[in-house]
């Protein structure tokens, strides 16, 4: 089975679903040892398409978009406890720039196009850094850092990070999801046939996988 992710490496509730989803993945291994485990495919999503090329203020920018500071205590008060059952320990206050991602969703590419690393590992990675360290996954050193860490090597990733390679197919990748009519992200599409929109538990992505598998 396929499972489809669209997913914006800077939005918080997709680093609880991919948490959620491994868990998933878990259960269903342990369940059905004898099967093929299913191949999880990251696709691209741009939560903020405005994001201009070099970032900008985080923390301004959310307040714009909740309406003011105590929105936004509220907003991550309810994303920190999700992730707190997935074992994710959001610092939000550590992150100072709303990154653009067209580069972290090319690197994504890449992994996956070239056969290069862990894929799994450089989303995790990439997560990790912008919502755990609050480091700027828009800087190109942090992505070459990152895609080193999951099985790239440090100067090939940086010397693909100088060019476009990719970044067509990524455009193109979000218009399409824009296109189905996904207008929020985490999206999960299990064996290309059942969509399922949201961070939701384990329990519920394994009965879509059943569900899909049995289709």
């Amino acid at each position: 089975m396929q499972i489809d992710v669209v997913s914006d490496v800077v939005c918080p509730w997709c680093f609880v679903g991919k948490r959620r989803l491994d868990a998933a993945l878990a259960g269903w291994r342990q369940a059905r040892p004898r099967e093929a485990p299913p191949r999880v495919r990251w696709l691209p999503y741009f939560l903020n398409p405005d994001t201009p090329a070099e970032g900008e203020p985080y923390r301004p920018f959310l307040e714009r978009k909740f309406g003011g500071a105590a929105a936004v205590e509220a907003v991550w008060e309810r994303v920190r406890e999700a992730g707190a059952g997935a074992g994710i320990a959001f610092a939000f206050e550590r992150i100072e720039k709303r990154a653009n991602t067209l580069a972290a969703h090319r690197l994504i590419h890449r992994f996956q196009a070239e056969g290069v690393g862990d894929v799994q590992a450089l989303v995790e990675g990439l997560f990790a850094a912008q919502f755990e360290q609050g480091r700027d996954v828009g800087d190109p050193a942090v992505l070459a850092e990152v895609a080193a860490a999951a099985g790239d090597d440090y100067a090939r990733a940086a010397s693909f990070l100088a060019g476009e390679r990719y970044a067509e197919e990524v455009l193109a990748g979000a218009a399409q999801a824009q296109a189905m009519g996904i207008g929020g992200v985490p999206f999960f599409i299990f064996a290309g046939r059942l969509g399922v929109s949201g961070a939701h538990p384990p329990e519920t992505l394994i009965e879509a996988m059943s569900q899909a598998a049995s289709a």
